[in-house]
Order: structure tokens, then sequence, then C-alpha cells
């Protein structure tokens, strides 16, 4: 077994955390569906279980598809991996699948629900079939577990 609370060794590994359309209103939602989190709460929960494992974090949100596409082009030359959580664009964005099938490094999708339990056009996801890992349905813990399991992934 791995030990993922020692850091990365030498040099810090760069992974991008890319967050779709509406995660900026985590914790708004009234329902709870992604948890009581707020986005804010997250980015910093996520930059301190990075920073403990020597990963040097970009935790960006946008609600344009385009402006995805072009951060995942950016990762390409910058980063060792890539955590995405699309959201409403994971059903639908071929534009994405087609830029992260393009990025060299590490893909984990994660989303803060579990997809399988909601409507049945969230059962079928396009990032998946570049992703080398899935989280769903833990919240705001599947997102550190996603670096968690991101580090496992560079550091091999």
């Amino acid at each position: 077994m791995t030990d993922t609370s020692t850091p990365i060794a030498a040099a810090a590994r760069t992974v991008w955390f890319l967050n779709g359309p509406n995660a900026n209103l985590y914790g708004l939602d009234a329902n709870q569906v992604y948890g009581s989190d707020s986005y804010p709460t997250l980015k910093t929960r996520c930059e301190t279980k990075a920073a403990a494992l020597g990963i040097t974090l970009n935790f960006v949100q946008s609600n344009w598809e385009g402006q995805l596409v072009d951060w995942i082009q950016e990762a390409r030359g910058t980063a060792s991996g890539l955590i995405i959580n699309a959201a409403g664009l994971t059903y639908s964005s071929v534009p994405i699948l087609d830029a992260l099938l393009a990025f060299p490094g590490k893909i984990i999708e994660v989303h803060m629900s579990n997809i399988w339990r909601r409507e049945s056009f969230r059962h079928h996801s396009y990032i998946s079939k570049a992703a080398d890992g899935i989280i769903a349905g833990l919240g705001g813990d599947g997102y550190e577990l996603a670096i968690e399991a991101m580090a496992r992934l560079i550091r091999n």
C-alpha cells in the first residue's frame, strides 16, 4: 500500500482541478444535492490537501465550455494531471472529451453527487472515456480523495 501522507519527492507536481457550470453555486442549494460546502470552502479544502501532498494545485471554475477546453489545452504543457468535474457538460460535451483525449497526463473525473442515482441522462459521461478513474457521490470528501488518488497516479 502506498503512503499518500508523504509529499511527492523532489519538485512539486502540478495538477489542474477544473470545475464546470454552476460549481460556483455549491453550498447554496436548498436541497443540498451537492452538499453544504461552498465553492470557496471546497477550494480551500483542496488546496490544503494538495499542499500536504506536495502538489501545486490550479483550482478553477467556469460556466463556459470553451474556457474549460482552453484550460485543458493549457494544462498540456504545465500539468502532470487533471481532475475534472465538468458538471452538466459531462453529459454533452464532445469538445471537452476531445481536449481530454489530447492531454498526455492522468485524468480523474469527479462528481459531488452519485450521478447513477440521479436522472437517467446523467448515467452517460463523455468525460469517462478519457478518465483514468472516477469518484462520485462523496461530496467534498470526493474532491479531496481525487487529489489523493492523483498524487498516487503521478507518483507511480
